[in-house]
């Protein structure tokens, strides 16, 4: 069997799309376990660029089949559209598209609330997108969320749906101000969603466990990034999901001895979206220049993206808490634009050193990131294919990476087309 699960190693936006669709070219299927439309990979072939949000990106490889998993939120309006959008551009997804009948679907009051509660929070604001996804989760373990197979009883749907739909009118009305939604409209809109989807709703974890044990090759995908898991990220500026490797296993109905691999995704230096933490973020006038040479702006929701030099303390945590056992390093190009590079390699806090990323958000906002120098190359690697073409000072930067989190860089991304891409060994 071949399962390898593909994680982002840091605050999410790392490449995880670029990656995952150069493995799902040899791959069978292609898994997403958690998160929601809050997500976005973006993909580059030929000069055409394809954004998906829910929609794994195995999508775009015509023998692949994609699926989503339990651990999802998904948004009916977004995953028609996305399906709309990805059949007008010629891709084929019938008999290749499955949803898991235990997936919690995004209700319109989730949306709803989610941009309601954003707006109250004022300056403590979290950064969310306004997916509902949160929400979504919130009532997921509050034991009044929706599934798909729930539509298939229409009496208990609308019962349940009544329910909640008054509750939440409450807040949305009395405590918001804002206008109450209408059951009726809301309850005709998912039946007709629900004939739409119903020919892709089957047992993901059934038809999974069958697929390993045929001996097919199984790409399992994540979204957002582990500094964004709920448990083990700079909570609570945090995603409302488990991007982590664990999050495969509970997402996806698989056991974890059916997991061969875990490959971490991690970009060349570091960014992230939204508020909280960022221990190697730039000064602005340094922020500038990265963000236009990485072209750093989310793929959701357009927001700029915070940037810094890379974290090896954060790296090292990932490979940790994910079991990582290699590394694709995306956006190696991008530091092609710069004299000198720094890397950080410990924090210190109150005079004391600190190679472990630390749990305490007061203690992290405090940190002072300690930086190693490295010379910069100034030559454009976009057209290298091979490890040994690239330039030394490049090399060395790698090699650098790889000690201080002590796993081995696999992939190596040098733009956003499936060609520039270096495979340093065949995993």
């Amino acid at each position: 069997m071949s399962v390898t699960v593909v994680i982002g190693s840091q605050w999410g936006d790392e490449g995880k799309g670029k990656i995952v669709d150069i493995l799902s070219q040899n791959a069978d299927i292609v898994a997403r376990y958690q998160g929601g439309a809050n997500a976005g990979h973006t993909v580059v072939h030929d000069g055409e660029k394809t954004i998906l949000h829910l929609i794994p990106t195995g999508i775009l490889n015509p023998d692949c089949v994609c699926l989503l998993g339990s651990g999802m939120v998904i948004d009916p309006v977004q995953l028609l559209t996305e399906i709309e959008e990805i059949s007008s551009a010629g891709v084929d997804v019938e008999g290749r598209l499955f949803i898991s009948h235990r997936a919690h679907l995004i209700m319109p009051y989730h949306k709803l609330l989610d941009n309601l509660n954003e707006q109250a929070r004022g300056s403590q604001a979290i950064g969310v997108t306004g997916r509902g996804i949160g929400p979504a989760y919130i009532d997921k373990y509050n034991r009044v969320g929706l599934r798909i197979v729930d539509i298939l009883n229409r009496e208990m749907f609308r019962k349940i749906l009544a329910t909640n739909i008054k509750d939440k009118n409450r807040i949305i009305h009395e405590l918001h101000g804002e206008p109450e939604l209408d059951l009726d409209e809301i309850y005709n809109y998912y039946l007709e969603f629900d004939k739409k989807i119903d020919p892709l709703i089957k047992d993901i974890s059934i038809y999974l466990n069958k697929a390993i044990d045929d001996g097919k090759r199984i790409i399992c995908e994540g979204a957002q990034g582990t500094l964004l898991d709920i448990d083990w990220g700079t909570y609570p500026f945090v995603t409302s999901s488990n991007p982590t490797s664990g999050g495969a296993i509970t997402g996806l109905g698989i056991g974890p001895t059916r997991v061969d691999s875990v490959l971490g995704v991690i970009k060349a230096y570091t960014t992230r979206v939204g508020r909280g933490p960022f221990p190697t973020e730039f000064e602005p006038e340094m922020e500038k220049l990265m963000r236009e040479a990485g072209d750093e702006f989310g793929a959701t929701t357009g927001r700029a993206r915070r940037c810094g030099w890379f974290d090896a303390v954060i790296a090292r945590y990932s490979a940790r808490i994910n079991g990582i056992n290699s590394w694709a390093l995306t956006k190696l190009d991008v530091l092609s634009n710069f004299d000198q590079l720094k890397v950080c390699v410990a924090y210190e806090y109150k005079g004391k050193r600190l190679e472990d990323f630390p749990a305490d958000l007061n203690v992290i906002s405090g940190v002072v990131p300690v930086y190693e120098d490295f010379p910069g190359w100034r030559e454009d690697i976009s057209d290298v294919h091979r490890v040994d073409d690239l330039p030394d000072a490049a090399n060395n930067y790698i090699s650098r990476i790889q000690e201080l989190t002590d796993t081995p860089v696999e992939i190596i991304s040098v733009g956003s087309e499936r060609s520039q891409t270096i495979r340093t060994f065949q995993g």
